[in-house]
């Protein structure tokens, strides 16, 4: 998948496999703008099963979600048999209850993106121990059982490990004190001797939370901050955006692009500011009445709150992944509406349930298959939003891949002139018009590109190969270090810079460059295959026979490589330099 999987896995070494290096990596890297240890290890214990088979990776996450369905169902459960008292309600009633929970958390359509996208294995994983951690401090309070409290804080530290968005739990946990467990605020008080207990057994979770803040400002040094006014309207609309989704959760992408520019005048902020303030002062005033509703509310306002524009990290104004924290809150009350219906009317109450876990069953089927590759997912964001700068954009690396250059140029000009300023646009137009032969102008968005975003590794490397064609083999060189420099793991740089000694006849130094990239991606058929020309100029048949069959093997349709060990062969036979 062309959005950060390369990145992640595909061009990153560090991660596969579970020795000391690896280990070493996983628990000092901020890659990416992420501290998350607990989450690298378990994808370099997927590495050592299943190697770069991207099957075992997703196996992996799919059975983490069942977890943590299971986890959501016993966490349901009790929430629902605190809140509606043991004389009121059956046992199979709640269980009814919190399995509906369950399954609504489970099948939403807003879980795909977690789920199927393997670079979000930090949201499958930490949430199973941030669900753990409310289950089991829950539990401890009920039985007043501190070796549980002890055991919920390890678990809360575990979360923090595997995703940093996880600190919202102490506010949950607060939440969960005032209802269902009634030990703060209403008749216990908000400054009482019980009160201040909790507050107490709530200072060691919030300890933990406000290093991980501190820690994640570090990781994500987010250049370009939105101002108080744009954050307050893109949280009021991501929000909202989120609320909407999760009762109609139709018209999904993988991605939603932020604005050029954030008006907090625009029409769609304005009014997602006004159903906020509506939707608290609703929740506030029926806060005794309905205490239910205004507690999953306010649960999932904290737990979405550190993804709501405060700290802006990435390109896009709202995810669906930034809702698996917070998905249980409304899949409970969803599970408490189904038990007041289940009391009026156990027949009507189930046709509704199985109705509606169909209908979003058949939801996510549907959104799962917009993440099959990379065309099908950027075909899908360019279909939620056809003025997607970044859409744009990745639909023409798509398509160069493809060898389909007009459209990939087509859909890079677009990107440009969305998004005057995207790097990323103007480096692929440079791609387009270098795949058409126009080196010099080629070169020049690639400067432009640089101009903006100085590192820029693909765009230096970019550089190096349209110097190169132009004939400035040593200019090209240096643009590939510089590459190098900027991202030490860019396999293209090594492959171009070892072609560039080839042409200097350097093999001797070339060599070494193509087997540093096949560490970094071990399917790199063009690291294999320039290797094997390397030895064939230097009359080493056999060897470089090797290596294009190699190339063949990763790469089948490889025309280059078939005419080279054609080539190789008969040379070889023939005893013939």
């Amino acid at each position: 998948m062309s959005w950060d999987d390369d990145r992640n896995f595909t061009e990153n070494p560090h991660f596969r496999g579970l020795g000391i290096e690896q280990l070493r990596w996983m628990w000092t890297t901020f890659h990416m703008g992420h501290y998350v240890p607990f989450s690298w290890m378990t994808l370099g214990l997927d590495y050592t099963i299943w190697g770069m088979n991207p099957t075992g990776y997703h196996l992996t996450n799919v059975l983490l979600h069942a977890a943590n369905a299971v986890v959501v169902y016993y966490l349901a459960r009790a929430i629902l048999k605190l809140s509606s008292g043991d004389a009121l309600q059956k046992d199979s009633a709640i269980a009814f209850a919190a399995a509906i929970s369950a399954l609504v958390f489970a099948a939403h359509p807003l879980r795909v993106e977690s789920v199927a996208w393997a670079t979000e294995r930090r949201d499958v994983l930490s949430g199973l121990f941030f669900f753990s951690s409310a289950l089991v401090y829950l539990k401890s309070r009920a039985d007043d059982d501190n070796g549980r409290y002890w055991l919920s804080l390890a678990l809360f530290a575990c979360a923090l490990l595997s995703k940093a968005t996880s600190m919202s739990l102490p506010a949950v946990l607060l939440v969960l004190n005032v209802y269902p467990l009634r030990r703060v605020g209403g008749a216990a008080g908000w400054f009482s001797d019980r009160a201040r207990r909790v507050y107490a057994e709530l200072i060691p979770f919030a300890l933990l939370a406000a290093a991980t803040a501190a820690l994640s400002i570090i990781a994500l040094h987010p250049p370009g901050q939105l101002g108080i006014g744009a954050k307050l309207s893109v949280s009021a609309y991501s929000l909202v955006f989120y609320l909407w989704k999760t009762v109609i959760p139709t018209g999904l992408a993988p991605l939603y692009e932020m604005p050029q520019r954030v008006d907090p005048t625009n029409a769609r902020f304005v009014i997602s500011a006004v159903v906020i303030v509506a939707l608290a002062l609703v929740a506030w005033l029926m806060r005794r009445r309905w205490p239910g509703l205004a507690a999953a509310l306010a649960v999932f306002f904290v737990v979405t709150l550190p993804m709501l524009g405060v700290v802006q990290n990435g390109p896009q104004i709202a995810a669906d992944r930034y809702t698996y924290h917070a998905a249980p809150a409304i899949a409970i009350l969803i599970g408490a509406s189904f038990l007041a219906l289940f009391g009026l009317s156990r027949m009507w109450s189930r046709i509704f349930a199985v109705g509606a876990v169909v209908l979003l069953a058949i939801l996510t089927w549907r959104q799962t298959t917009f993440w099959r590759d990379s065309e099908t997912l950027w075909a899908r964001v360019l279909d939620v939003d056809p003025q997607s700068s970044i859409g744009h954009s990745a639909m023409a690396n798509v398509r160069y891949r493809q060898n389909r250059v007009a459209e990939g140029l087509s859909h890079s000009q677009i990107a440009v002139r969305l998004a005057p300023n995207y790097s990323d646009a103007i480096n692929g137009v440079g791609v387009g018009l270098a795949r058409e032969g126009h080196m010099p102008e080629a070169a020049e968005e690639y400067r432009r590109a640089l101009a903006i975003k100085p590192q820029f590794a693909d765009a230096e490397t970019n550089l190096g190969v349209a110097l190169v064609q132009q004939g400035d083999i040593e200019g090209g060189i240096q643009h590939y270090r510089r590459a190098l420099e900027i991202d030490p793991d860019n396999s293209n740089a090594h492959v171009n810079w070892g072609n560039a000694l080839v042409r200097l006849n350097r093999f001797d130094e070339a060599i070494p460059h193509y087997r540093a990239a096949l560490r970094i991606r071990a399917d790199n058929a063009e690291a294999e295959h320039n290797w094997g020309v390397a030895l064939a100029r230097q009359q080493r048949y056999a060897e470089a026979i090797q290596h294009f069959q190699a190339a063949l093997a990763i790469q089948p349709d490889h025309a280059e490589a078939r005419q080279y060990l054609d080539l190789a062969t008969r040379l070889m036979r023939q005893g013939s330099p």
